[in-house]
């Protein structure tokens, strides 16, 4: 982690989930050990690759950068970029409010898709 010490754009980190660090790793769904997170502190994903150092740093090296987002939109493509800026024209409450619906759809409504969607498949196959 020396390495990248100091780096302006990068922040390479351990964080004890048992103590002082156990708020950010529920957060973040952090739930064994060892566990690797990468990317944009408000969307962290879950890192499945090589754990040496070597294995690391080439994937930092092919994966990290700036990301699209609020602060870069330059780097979007124009489908994205158009969604962010509706989206940032919201207030918290309405933009919390989409967030909860989404999450109920996929929640809720996705499983019981799958299960019309299983069923469907079933008839087909029996025909």
């Amino acid at each position: 982690m020396d390495e990248f010490k100091g780096n302006p754009s990068a922040l390479v980190a351990d964080v004890d989930c048992t103590a002082e660090g156990k708020e950010l790793c529920s957060t973040h769904g952090v739930r064994g050990y060892p566990t690797i997170k990468w990317g944009d502190a408000g969307d962290m994903q879950d890192y499945n690759g090589g754990r040496s150092f070597d294995d690391l740093k080439k994937f930092a090296e092919e994966n990290l950068g700036p990301q699209c987002g609020p602060t870069n939109l330059d780097i979007c493509s124009e489908d994205v970029k158009k969604k962010l800026e509706v989206f940032m024209k919201m207030s918290e409450e309405r933009l919390t409010g989409k967030i909860r619906n989404a999450l109920r759809v996929v929640e809720e409504e996705v499983p019981l898709m799958k299960k019309v969607l299983a069923h469907v498949n079933k008839g087909k196959e029996e025909l």
